[in-house]
Formats: C-alpha cells, sequence, structure tokens
C-alpha cells in the first residue's frame, strides 16, 4: 500500500542514522511492511517517528512498528473523515453551487480551500517531529509503557479488520431427507466470522517461518483461495 512512499519518505533519515549497511538494510525492511493510512495526517506519524529514531537509533523498532501500526488505523478514519467527507462534501457543496449561479466566486473559494488543506498538510509533520521529540525527552520513563499501549491498539485495530475485511465462507449446505443444514450458519453459532479468523491464523504461523516473506504468503492465499472456491469449500 503505502509503505513504499513512506520509506522513500524517511530514506534520508534512515541514511543519516545508520551509518553500516546492515543496519540500513535492517530498517528498510521494517519501513517497508506494510502501512495505509489516510495521506493528509499521514505526516504526523512520520514525524514521530523520525524524532524517536534520531534518539533511540534500533532500539526504537518495537516503539516505531507499535506507533505505526496503532496509529495508522485512527488516522486513517479521522484523515478519511476529515478531509474526504467533510471538507469535499460541505466546501464543494457551496462552491459548484455558486459557481453553477455563475458567480466565480465559488471557484476560487474552492482553489483557496485545497490550497489551505495542502498548506495544513505540510505543517503535520513538524509538529508530529515535535511531539515525538517531546514524547522521548520527556516521557522516555515510560517508553516501554507507550510501546505495549502501542502493540495492544495495533493488535487491536488489526484483529478488528478481520472480520470486516476477510469475506470467506462455508457455502457447503447438508441435506438428509427434509433435512437441511448450512455449514456456516452452524460455524457462526460457534463463533462468528469463525473462517476468517482460522485462515489470518495460519497466514500469521507461516509467516513466523523464516523463509517465508509477505509476498509468498500473499501467493499461498490466492492459490488456496482460487482452489478452495473451485471444489466449493470456500466462498
Amino acid at each position: 500500500m503505502m509503505s513504499t512512499g513512506y520509506l522513500y519518505s524517511i530514506l534520508p533519515t534512515l541514511r543519516k542514522l545508520y551509518k553500516k549497511d546492515e543496519d540500513l538494510k535492517e530498517m528498510m525492511t521494517l519501513h517497508n511492511q506494510f502501512f495505509n493510512t489516510n495521506p493528509m495526517v499521514g505526516g504526523l506519524i512520520l514525524g514521530m517517528d523520525m524524532a524517536i529514531e534520531e534518539r533511540e537509533k534500533k532500539e526504537s523498532k518495537e516503539v516505531v512498528t507499535g506507533l505505526k501500526t496503532g496509529l495508522m488505523g485512527p488516522f486513517a478514519g479521522v484523515g478519511d473523515t476529515i478531509f474526504g467527507v467533510i471538507i469535499p462534501t460541505i466546501m464543494g457543496s457551496i462552491a459548484s453551487y455558486m459557481a453553477l449561479k455563475g458567480n466565480a466566486t465559488g471557484v476560487i473559494m474552492w482553489i483557496i480551500v485545497n490550497l489551505l488543506v495542502i498548506g495544513f498538510r505540510f505543517t503535520l509533520l513538524p509538529f508530529g517531529y515535535k511531539q515525538g521529540a517531546k514524547l522521548v525527552t520527556e516521557f522516555g520513563e515510560r517508553l516501554n509503557a507507550l510501546t505495549d499501549a502501542a502493540i495492544l491498539l495495533g493488535v487491536t485495530v488489526v484483529g478488528a479488520l478481520i472480520p470486516t475485511v476477510i469475506n470467506a465462507k462455508v457455502p457447503f449446505v447438508y441435506k438428509s431427507g427434509d433435512v437441511t443444514l448450512k455449514i456456516q450458519d452452524m460455524l457462526d453459532q460457534i463463533m462468528p466470522s469463525l473462517v476468517p479468523i482460522l485462515l489470518v491464523g495460519i497466514v500469521y504461523s507461516l509467516l513466523s517461518h523464516k523463509k517465508m516473506t509477505s509476498t509468498k504468503a500473499i501467493l499461498f492465499v490466492m492459490v488456496l483461495a482460487i482452489v478452495l472456491y473451485n471444489l466449493n469449500v470456500l466462498g
């Protein structure tokens, strides 16, 4: 998703901090992991990341990973709501109405609004950097607690995404005379979204192996999905 762009943005900082090629490659791999948030507010996370890494170097790996994982979801929700719904809907409606009436002020207002949004976006990275520096200098003793909280938040966000993003069901229906038993209904009674959770568990266990990469895991899931779908096991 946005991991490549994130890595490109923080790469100058990484090259400044990590002089050894092994350390640089390790941190580049870390920052090239899955990352997806609203681009308007992503600078906040990037700024905090830069500030923490400048002071903690490689020791900040868990903090940075937890920070990115824990904040990208909530920030995406806030950013999408404000910059993807509220501002375009309200300001766009006003500007378009004025433009339809032949008033050029509507076009000018829309341009000004977008320029303000872009300008606001540029202020988020330095603001995040200052907050990240403050976090390290004033709350250094609480970084372990922050790490645990960020990791917990990240796990919670990822866990909540499982039933909402992964749509996997068992379409098989058992029939015997007048009796019809839908396997999916039975599984839902045991635990809703049981199949998606099991699939995530399988992928998670695969990723625990050293030779398994995220790309291989994605290919495995694609092949598995095609095979199980054609066998009418999953739908």
